[in-house]
Protein backbone atom coordinates (compact mmCIF):
# COMPACT_ATOMS: atom_id res chain seq x y z
CA UNK A 1 0.00 0.00 0.00
CA UNK A 2 1.07 3.33 -1.00
CA UNK A 3 2.07 5.66 2.05
CA UNK A 4 4.19 9.23 2.42
CA UNK A 5 7.87 7.88 3.21
CA UNK A 6 9.18 11.52 3.01
CA UNK A 7 10.75 13.33 6.19
CA UNK A 8 7.49 14.04 8.26
CA UNK A 9 9.00 17.13 10.18
CA UNK A 10 8.00 18.86 6.98
CA UNK A 11 4.38 18.48 6.77
CA UNK A 12 4.02 20.38 10.66
CA UNK A 13 5.89 23.22 9.00
CA UNK A 14 3.65 23.20 5.74
CA UNK A 15 0.56 23.85 8.18
CA UNK A 16 2.34 25.53 10.56
CA UNK A 17 0.94 23.81 13.80
CA UNK A 18 2.78 20.72 15.66
CA UNK A 19 1.19 17.20 14.29
CA UNK A 20 3.27 15.42 17.25
CA UNK A 21 3.73 12.84 14.02
CA UNK A 22 7.16 11.98 15.80
CA UNK A 23 5.23 11.40 19.53
CA UNK A 24 7.44 12.14 22.55
CA UNK A 25 10.26 13.98 20.15
CA UNK A 26 7.61 16.97 19.36
CA UNK A 27 7.63 18.53 22.84
CA UNK A 28 11.01 18.34 23.35
CA UNK A 29 13.53 21.14 21.82
CA UNK A 30 14.61 18.67 19.16
CA UNK A 31 11.38 19.61 17.36
CA UNK A 32 11.65 21.00 13.70
CA UNK A 33 8.95 23.81 14.21
CA UNK A 34 10.65 25.16 17.25
CA UNK A 35 14.24 25.22 15.68
CA UNK A 36 12.69 26.58 12.01
CA UNK A 37 8.77 27.95 12.74
CA UNK A 38 9.01 28.95 8.19
CA UNK A 39 7.49 27.13 6.46
CA UNK A 40 9.06 24.81 3.38
CA UNK A 41 10.66 27.16 0.66
CA UNK A 42 10.64 30.07 2.86
CA UNK A 43 13.06 32.19 4.54
CA UNK A 44 13.22 32.66 8.41
CA UNK A 45 11.52 36.04 9.27
CA UNK A 46 9.81 36.26 5.97
CA UNK A 47 6.52 38.55 6.26
CA UNK A 48 3.90 36.57 6.31
CA UNK A 49 1.84 35.65 3.53
CA UNK A 50 -2.25 36.27 3.64
CA UNK A 51 -4.03 33.18 3.04
CA UNK A 52 -6.65 33.05 0.25
CA UNK A 53 -10.24 31.26 1.69
CA UNK A 54 -8.92 28.37 -1.03
CA UNK A 55 -5.69 27.99 1.35
CA UNK A 56 -7.14 28.21 4.62
CA UNK A 57 -9.99 25.19 3.57
CA UNK A 58 -6.68 23.20 2.43
CA UNK A 59 -5.00 23.73 5.36
CA UNK A 60 -7.25 22.05 7.41
CA UNK A 61 -7.62 19.39 5.39
CA UNK A 62 -4.14 18.87 5.01
CA UNK A 63 -3.76 18.65 9.04
CA UNK A 64 -6.27 15.83 9.18
CA UNK A 65 -4.34 14.22 6.49
CA UNK A 66 -1.10 14.16 7.89
CA UNK A 67 -2.32 13.88 11.57
CA UNK A 68 -3.86 10.49 10.80
CA UNK A 69 -1.42 9.50 8.10
CA UNK A 70 -3.46 9.09 4.80
CA UNK A 71 -2.92 9.77 1.17
CA UNK A 72 -5.66 11.97 -0.96
CA UNK A 73 -7.20 9.61 -2.35
CA UNK A 74 -7.78 7.19 1.02
CA UNK A 75 -8.72 10.55 2.41
CA UNK A 76 -11.45 11.39 -0.01
CA UNK A 77 -13.12 7.78 -0.05
CA UNK A 78 -12.83 8.37 3.71
CA UNK A 79 -15.06 11.30 3.46
CA UNK A 80 -17.49 10.20 0.66
CA UNK A 81 -18.28 7.31 3.38
CA UNK A 82 -18.79 10.20 5.58
CA UNK A 83 -21.25 12.17 3.29
CA UNK A 84 -23.39 9.30 2.57
CA UNK A 85 -23.82 7.95 6.27
CA UNK A 86 -26.66 9.76 8.37
CA UNK A 87 -26.05 12.95 10.82
CA UNK A 88 -23.19 15.54 9.62
CA UNK A 89 -20.95 14.65 7.01
CA UNK A 90 -17.90 16.16 9.64
CA UNK A 91 -18.86 14.30 12.88
CA UNK A 92 -19.31 11.24 10.80
CA UNK A 93 -15.37 11.93 9.13
CA UNK A 94 -14.04 11.86 12.37
CA UNK A 95 -15.86 9.17 14.22
CA UNK A 96 -14.58 6.96 11.08
CA UNK A 97 -11.12 8.38 11.58
CA UNK A 98 -10.97 7.85 14.99
CA UNK A 99 -12.05 4.06 14.22
CA UNK A 100 -9.25 3.48 12.39
CA UNK A 101 -7.21 0.16 13.60
CA UNK A 102 -3.73 1.89 13.99
CA UNK A 103 -6.02 5.19 15.72
CA UNK A 104 -7.28 2.89 18.05
CA UNK A 105 -3.91 0.96 18.89
CA UNK A 106 -2.13 4.71 19.66
CA UNK A 107 -5.09 5.46 21.45
CA UNK A 108 -4.55 2.74 23.65
CA UNK A 109 -0.84 4.01 24.21
CA UNK A 110 0.61 0.67 22.40
CA UNK A 111 2.49 2.94 20.20
CA UNK A 112 3.79 6.32 20.64
CA UNK A 113 2.42 7.89 17.89
CA UNK A 114 0.35 6.91 14.23
CA UNK A 115 2.75 6.13 11.94
CA UNK A 116 4.36 3.58 14.88
CA UNK A 117 0.57 2.15 15.17
CA UNK A 118 0.18 1.51 11.56
CA UNK A 119 3.43 -0.28 11.67
CA UNK A 120 2.90 -2.76 14.59
CA UNK A 121 -0.55 -3.21 12.39
CA UNK A 122 1.17 -3.98 8.89
CA UNK A 123 3.42 -6.03 11.06
CA UNK A 124 1.09 -8.38 12.12
CA UNK A 125 2.16 -7.70 16.18
CA UNK A 126 -1.77 -6.95 16.98
CA UNK A 127 -5.25 -9.03 17.13
CA UNK A 128 -8.47 -8.01 16.98
CA UNK A 129 -11.09 -10.64 19.15
CA UNK A 130 -8.60 -13.32 18.80
CA UNK A 131 -7.32 -12.80 15.48
CA UNK A 132 -4.75 -11.14 13.76
CA UNK A 133 -5.76 -8.29 11.59
CA UNK A 134 -2.60 -6.58 9.72
CA UNK A 135 -4.83 -3.75 7.86
CA UNK A 136 -4.33 -0.73 9.23
CA UNK A 137 -7.66 0.97 7.78
CA UNK A 138 -9.88 -1.57 9.62
CA UNK A 139 -12.43 0.26 11.22
CA UNK A 140 -13.21 -1.09 15.48
CA UNK A 141 -16.86 -1.56 16.04
CA UNK A 142 -17.86 -1.13 19.50
CA UNK A 143 -17.18 -4.45 21.66
CA UNK A 144 -14.44 -5.93 19.84
CA UNK A 145 -11.05 -6.20 22.06
CA UNK A 146 -7.95 -5.17 21.01
CA UNK A 147 -4.57 -6.68 21.74
CA UNK A 148 -1.28 -8.13 21.21
CA UNK A 149 -0.27 -11.34 19.84
CA UNK A 150 1.34 -13.91 21.63
CA UNK A 151 4.21 -13.71 19.34
CA UNK A 152 4.29 -10.09 19.55
CA UNK A 153 4.84 -10.11 23.49
CA UNK A 154 8.22 -10.91 24.05
CA UNK A 155 9.44 -7.72 21.20
CA UNK A 156 10.43 -4.30 22.31
CA UNK A 157 7.35 -2.41 21.40
CA UNK A 158 4.93 -4.96 23.77
CA UNK A 159 8.10 -4.21 26.38
CA UNK A 160 8.03 -0.40 26.16
CA UNK A 161 4.23 -0.46 26.00
CA UNK A 162 4.08 -2.09 29.24
CA UNK A 163 6.12 0.24 30.76
CA UNK A 164 4.12 3.25 29.79
CA UNK A 165 0.77 1.58 30.21
CA UNK A 166 0.41 3.46 34.05
CA UNK A 167 0.99 7.16 31.98
CA UNK A 168 -1.22 6.87 29.54
CA UNK A 169 -4.43 8.54 29.45
CA UNK A 170 -7.29 6.29 27.38
CA UNK A 171 -10.20 8.69 25.98
CA UNK A 172 -13.72 7.55 27.36
CA UNK A 173 -14.80 5.68 24.48
CA UNK A 174 -11.92 3.15 25.20
CA UNK A 175 -10.82 1.04 27.67
CA UNK A 176 -8.10 -0.76 28.71
CA UNK A 177 -6.77 -3.52 31.27
CA UNK A 178 -3.04 -2.61 31.84
CA UNK A 179 -2.33 -5.26 33.38
CA UNK A 180 -3.03 -7.30 30.25
CA UNK A 181 -2.72 -4.81 27.53
CA UNK A 182 -6.14 -5.33 26.01
CA UNK A 183 -8.10 -3.14 24.95
CA UNK A 184 -11.84 -2.75 24.47
CA UNK A 185 -13.96 -0.50 21.93
CA UNK A 186 -16.96 0.86 24.82
CA UNK A 187 -19.18 2.53 22.02
CA UNK A 188 -18.39 4.99 19.09
CA UNK A 189 -16.47 8.25 19.93
CA UNK A 190 -18.26 11.16 19.86
CA UNK A 191 -16.77 14.50 17.72
CA UNK A 192 -16.04 15.92 21.07
CA UNK A 193 -13.95 13.01 22.22
CA UNK A 194 -11.25 13.15 19.27
CA UNK A 195 -9.16 15.83 20.02
CA UNK A 196 -9.52 16.90 16.78
CA UNK A 197 -6.53 19.80 15.38
CA UNK A 198 -8.73 20.44 12.79
CA UNK A 199 -11.95 22.20 11.51
CA UNK A 200 -14.34 19.87 9.84
CA UNK A 201 -16.40 22.45 8.56
CA UNK A 202 -13.09 23.59 6.42
CA UNK A 203 -12.88 19.90 5.09
CA UNK A 204 -16.33 19.72 4.10
CA UNK A 205 -16.59 23.07 2.18
CA UNK A 206 -13.34 22.22 0.92
CA UNK A 207 -14.85 19.00 -0.98
CA UNK A 208 -18.10 20.83 -1.76
CA UNK A 209 -16.58 24.02 -3.92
Amino acid sequence: MARYTGPVCRLCRRVGEKLLLKGERCATPRCSLDRRAAGPGRRPGGRPRKLSDYEVRLREKQKARYDYGMLERQFYRLFVQAERAPGLTGDNLKQLLERRLDNVVFRLGFAESRSQARQLVRHGHIQVNGRKVDIPSYSAKPGEEIGWREMAKSKEPFKVAQELAETRMVPSWLELDKQNLVGKVLTLPSPDETGAKFDEKMIVEYYSR
